[in-house]
């Protein structure tokens, strides 16, 4: 009498990784590339790079314009990487982006591609964080 024994064979399984800590790994790099573009892209601004005095000429409301962009985009990417503040950085940049998409698109010409993308990391990650901003309004009330 022939018996047959037989034993699992499981291959050797990474544990899960939780959807939730993919989502905030995710949301924490494009907090981090969002916040690097902005520190080039204000810093440029702030530091009077010649491109940018004649990108602000074009625009016509005149250099000081260009120091309060500057100085929120810089604000705005270091609110982003204090957790308790970058829901607030994020909607910081939202009107900001969208003044910027559309200056791009009807005032200076040129792509708009890079300040969409900016208007849209912003979107991200104010929707992403609305928990915290709800947290503070509620309190307020």
């Amino acid at each position: 009498m022939t018996t047959m024994l037989s034993t699992p064979i499981t291959a050797h399984q990474a544990p899960a990784i939780p959807r939730w800590r993919v989502a905030l790994v995710a949301l924490w790099l494009t907090q981090i590339a969002l916040a690097g573009m902005l520190i080039l892209a204000g810093g440029l601004k702030l530091a009077g790079v010649p491109v940018m005095v004649a990108l602000f000429d074009a625009i016509g409301i005149g250099q000081w314009f260009r120091y309060v962009t500057g100085s929120i985009e810089v604000v705005s990417a270091v609110a982003l990487l204090v957790p308790s503040w970058a829901a607030f950085g994020a909607l910081l940049l939202i009107p900001t982006m969208v003044g910027a998409v559309f200056t791009h698109l009807f005032i200076v010409g040129g792509s708009a591609v890079p300040a969409t993308v900016l208007l849209t990391g912003s979107l991200a990650i104010a929707w992403a964080r609305r928990d915290r901003l709800a947290s503070v309004l509620s309190r307020r009330s």
